[in-house]
């Protein structure tokens, strides 16, 4: 074993394994959360091995605990991560809502499956992506990873951490169950303290710190519990002593830099994959499982001489709308194929600038047959 539990070298594993790996190697040494399909083995893998890196696992009652025990760790110092999907997503809103407004880095990882409700367990979709922009109440900024293969969970599960720890806020990885429980070749490198990021620390002496005093970035440098600075934190409307202030300047104030801590930087949070977009006609923009489909289909299209590239989504939320906006100058049309009834494509449309927008829905259960894709953009390119 590696320095500091890290797993340096080639395995074959699934994705849930790699995420795991991935939060042990971001330094996270917290994990609270309630099994799950289908992501039961993130847990199964962080109970193992937290032990083994003087970590803590702690199985919680129900998801709506697991959310606040690991904003409550984060408080403490410590990186702290949950996983869960659809159902206990749901029940995780409110308490993502509250690490919005305490400003507590952590990481919230859905493995989406087929809903709404019980639906099901064990399949494949990608519902929740509206849910993880818009499913907590109030006005809020959030950032979200959506992995396409076993490498990317594990490389943007330690971006998810450094994005947070970064940013202060939970950063959601919103993968699906084919990633989740797909295997393929994962290489784990050496991590150095130069690859991962650390909250910021007050500068100041313990009696000139107020816990919400911004700085230049607009994210103000979080003490530590314990550590002998006295701070007060609510999910109230505050001021920079963390004191609840119920007045409309108040509330104007706090939220314009919560919402600008994220917008102001989007250069710095958006992450893209693209393929043979230069000089393309047709634009397919898609993310985790879809975009994998996508490649098939994409491949395919361009043996027949159709000129057609691929966006994928590393990052869904923030929207890399300024890019879709380039995009939709040059080309003719953006398909948009996603394992829900038409979510992002919502998204795509908007920044197309009346670019001809096509979604292709699927409810999930299964994956999208590549000769679907591959249909939809011969009609578009006719």
């Amino acid at each position: 074993m590696a320095e500091k539990g890290v797993l340096c070298g080639e395995y074959f594993l699934n994705g849930d394994t790699a995420c795991a790996e991935g939060a042990i190697s971001a330094g996270c040494r917290f994990f609270a959360g309630y099994p799950i399909t289908p992501a039961t083995e993130i847990a199964e893998r962080m109970s193992d091995r937290l032990p083994q890196v003087a970590g803590t696992y702690i199985q919680m009652e129900d998801e709506i605990a697991s959310m606040n025990a690991i904003l409550g760790a984060s408080w403490a110092g410590v990186k702290s991560m949950t996983s869960t999907s659809g159902p206990g997503f749901s029940l995780m809103m409110e308490n993502l809502g509250l690490g919005v407004m305490l400003e507590t880095p952590c990481v919230l990882v859905n493995i989406q499956r087929a809903g709404p409700s019980t639906g099901l367990p064990t399949s494949v979709a990608q519902a929740d992506i509206m849910q993880a922009r818009w499913g907590s109440h109030g006005s809020y900024e959030i950032i979200a990873v959506a992995p396409s293969t076993i490498q990317e969970m594990f490389d943007l599960t330690i971006r998810a951490f450094n994005l947070s720890e970064k940013y202060r806020l939970p950063v959601l990885v919103m993968a699906d169950e084919a990633i989740g429980h797909m295997s393929e070749k994962l290489v784990i490198p050496e991590i150095k303290p130069a690859d991962l990021f650390n909250r910021k620390k007050p500068s100041v002496s313990p009696d000139e710190y107020w816990p919400y005093v911004a700085d230049k970035d607009l994210i103000p440098p979080m003490a530590i519990a314990g550590e002998g600075y006295h701070f007060h934190t609510t999910g109230l409307t505050h001021d920079e002593r963390g004191y609840p202030v119920m007045t409309v300047e108040a509330q104007d104030k706090l939220i314009r830099r919560l919402v600008n801590k994220i917008k102001l930087n989007h250069a710095d949070i958006i992450q893209l994959k693209e393929f043979q977009v230069e000089g393309a006609d047709i634009i397919v923009v898609s993310y985790g499982i879809s975009a994998r489909i996508a490649r098939l289909a994409i491949d395919l299209a361009r043996q027949e001489g159709i000129k057609v590239g691929l966006v994928q989504l590393m990052t869904v939320w923030p929207f890399a709308e300024e890019r879709i906006r380039e995009l939709a100058r040059t080309t003719r049309a953006f398909i948009v194929p996603e394992l829900n009834m038409g979510q992002i494509v919502l998204e795509v449309e908007r920044c197309a600038g009346g670019v001809k927008t096509v979604s292709l829905p699927h409810p999930g259960g299964t994956v999208h047959q590549p000769q679907v894709i591959l249909d939809a953009i011969r009609e578009a390119a006719r």
